[in-house]
């Protein structure tokens, strides 16, 4: 099985087609076909889109096009393929599948394929038998701008080339904020998971116990993550609708959304406060990843990322300290030394996950560290490094020194063991610190953060 890539530079594949070139395309995909089909003796597949217009591809067409890829693939997973190739090239992609079974069985696949969603109106997906005849569909297409059945439109040219191109714009954009608006919610919602199940960590809920809580388990904090998945989902789609706005426009409407996922949380945990930190942080994250979202590149640079919550929450952070009256941990700690919490951690453009965990994060994946393990020092890090509200909000000015503190020594004592996956030290901190009923939520929620981060960050790649 093969598959061939085009050798096109970007610039060269990108540009309008001559009438010569569709015409020689068609002839060597004709050629192709026959090639496979004598030397597999099987069904062939051909999958391209349907693009109107000079212009055949792009960033955006050739997403769509693996995202086609991806479905075909897996709608034959239980055939054997004895051939597949792959090309992009300036007359659009193209890829031909060399099937061993039944030809009508896999028209079906493909039909089914094409008619999953929006985005499939777009596949062209050709099924030839291995006489050489083109299986043809038991209902006719319908025209992409009015839905008119059968080749009419097409035939009678009812459309303009950019009323077509419009369309066709239209129904990708659309396929993808909503398919990525839901693929970033699940990252959310996946790393409020693993935070949770990373273990051991001083003081927090994990799966060796509950730390210096009471009212929560690990299956708290998934019910929660739970029912905060279609808040998550809101926020990206929030920042998408609104990138065009103010950042105070997009905020006000974030700090919204989040009012009411702090219902449903409490809802889900019976009324334990499981993610009300995370709830504004990762909010104020998964609008500027919305802001910053691009059709044919869902997520931007991270550093982009940073910025854009920065600029979200430059006003409201300012105004917010202004008005604090005290009556939580943040706001006392405010009042009394300045420290800002989780308002200033945002307002900076998150610095503390930026220039500490997710660096920590990343070497320890390259290391070759397990994620579980790679959590767990980053954990320390960060709880050696920033000031933790609700290590103040249990232990006071004293808490913090000592946790941070406590943190560094047991860093110290990692590092110089030369064996990996040995924690000792860390069951030995999390005793601590339950018997002192210290618990670095803070932390714990930037620690949620560097795992979604680390995994937007793959998305692009």
């Amino acid at each position: 099985m093969t598959d061939v890539l085009s050798n096109k530079t970007t610039s060269d594949r990108f540009s309008e087609v001559t009438l010569i070139e569709v015409l020689d395309a068609r002839e060597t995909r004709v050629r192709v076909q026959r090639e496979m089909l004598e030397k597999n003796g099987c069904p062939l597949v051909c999958f391209t889109m349907n693009i109107a217009g000079p212009k055949k591809t792009s960033l955006l067409i050739e997403r769509a096009f693996r995202y086609g890829l991806d479905r075909l693939t897996e709608g034959l997973k239980d055939s054997e393929i004895t051939e597949k190739r792959i090309e992009y090239n300036k007359c659009g992609p193209i890829a031909y599948f060399s099937v061993k079974g039944s030809a009508l069985g896999v028209k079906k696949i493909c039909t089914e394929i094409e008619e999953s969603n929006s985005l499939g109106r777009l596949f062209d997906i050709d099924v030839i038998d291995v006489d050489g005849k083109k299986l043809e569909r038991a209902v006719e297409r319908s025209c992409i701008v009015c839905g008119a059945l059968g080749r009419a439109c097409a035939a009678g040219r009812l459309h303009s080339v950019e009323d077509l191109q419009k369309k066709t714009f239209d129904i990708i954009c659309g396929h993808f904020e909503e398919n990525d608006s839901d693929m970033i919610a699940e990252l959310a919602r996946i790393s409020l998971v693993e935070e949770v199940e990373t273990t051991p960590k001083p003081g927090l809920v994990d799966l060796a116990n509950n730390g210096s809580h009471r009212d929560m388990e690990p299956d708290t904090f998934r019910r929660s993550a739970d029912a905060l998945f279609p808040y998550f989902t809101e926020c990206v789609r929030i920042g998408i609708k609104s990138k065009n706005d103010s950042p105070e426009s997009c905020f006000e409407r974030l700090r919204k959304a989040g009012l009411n996922a702090e219902k449903s949380m409490l809802e889900a945990t019976g009324g334990v406060n499981t993610h009300k930190g995370i709830i504004y942080s990762m909010g104020v994250l998964l609008g500027a990843v919305g802001r910053l979202w691009q059709p044919h590149c869902p997520v931007a640079e991270l550093n982009g990322i940073f910025d854009e919550c920065a600029a979200l929450t430059a006003v409201s952070s300012k105004k917010d300290l202004a008005e604090i009256d005290g009556r939580t941990a943040g706001g006392r700690l405010y009042l009394m030394n300045g420290e800002r919490g989780i308002r200033g951690e945002v307002a900076d453009g998150f610095p503390s996950v930026k220039n500490i965990a997710l660096p920590v994060y990343l070497k320890c994946i390259e290391e070759g560290r397990t994620k579980n393990d790679a959590g767990v020092i980053t954990l320390l890090h960060l709880i050696a490094s920033i000031y933790d509200t609700s290590v103040f909000n249990r232990g006071g000015e004293e808490g913090v020194a000592y946790a941070k503190a406590k943190a560094k020594e047991t860093l110290a004592e990692i590092y110089s063991v030369p064996a990996r996956n040995t924690f000792a030290s860390v069951d030995k901190l999390d005793k601590l610190f339950i018997t002192k009923n210290l618990s670095p939520g803070g932390a714990a929620d930037l620690l949620a953060i560097t795992y979604l981060l680390a995994s937007l960050e793959e998305v692009n790649n």
